[in-house]
């Protein structure tokens, strides 16, 4: 069992820049590979950026490339989504989820199996 709660969120200007926490409750979390997603009203959910097991592989999301960052510190049992050159489309509610996967890879969208309650941002123009 992994829980994971989201913080971080809020409202910032366009422009700006958010750090986003991922925060894991057991020692289980350092052999999960995590992703974060997004969904806004109306849309659906999308891919941010995930992260291996190890912090040593990462993929991006097209639309966030170059202007995030996702990074663990299985020391502390998070990871982080920094968030640079905030966009108002940027706006929704940010959730993380965690893949416990044998490899040292980022995960596949059906291999996510725990899911925090997610933390909302927003980015005003």
């Amino acid at each position: 069992q992994v829980e994971l709660v989201e913080s971080g969120g809020g409202l910032v200007q366009a422009g700006g820049s958010l750090r986003l926490s991922c925060a894991a409750s057991g020692r289980t979390f350092s052999m999960c590979a995590v992703g974060w997603f997004r969904q806004a009203p109306g849309k659906e959910r999308e891919f941010v950026a995930a992260i291996s097991r190890s912090g040593g592989d990462a993929l991006y999301g097209d639309s966030v490339k170059g202007r995030f960052i996702i990074s663990r510190d299985n020391a502390k049992n998070t990871v982080y989504l920094e968030m640079n050159g905030l966009k108002p489309e940027d706006t929704a509610v940010y959730v993380c989820g965690a893949a416990h996967i044998a490899l040292d890879r980022v995960p596949w969208l059906n291999e996510y199996e725990y899911w925090g309650q997610g933390t909302r941002v927003t980015v005003s123009s």
